[in-house]
């Protein structure tokens, strides 16, 4: 039988990537997605496929045009927010903590 130190080193003890998301609940995370696609928002839940509930979402779309006479790429951010977003495992890159911008 374990006694309450014990448990508690257990639960926060990482031995597999998704024990890391699992210590990230209901902390604010940085999302890449596929498509040039950023989230940062509150990790409300997750499962083994990286399938998540985000709250306070906001959303970041990078585009890239050309400039037809220089020739020069041009790069366009869109951003909104959203109060509840679930988010496909499957189009997920990586999950961090948010970037910090000093």
């Amino acid at each position: 039988m374990l006694d309450n130190m014990d448990q508690q080193q257990t639960t926060n003890t990482v031995e597999e990537p998704l024990h890391l998301i699992r210590l990230s609940l209901d902390e604010q995370r940085y999302v890449k997605m596929r498509n040039d696609q950023e989230l940062r928002g509150r990790l409300h839940a997750h499962d083994q496929h990286f399938n998540m509930t985000l709250g306070n979402v906001e959303e970041t779309i990078t585009t890239v045009e050309i400039d037809e006479e220089t020739y020069e790429e041009i790069y366009k951010s869109t951003k909104w927010n959203i109060l509840m977003l679930f988010v496909w495992g499957d189009g997920v890159v990586f999950v961090a903590p948010p970037l910090r911008i000093d």
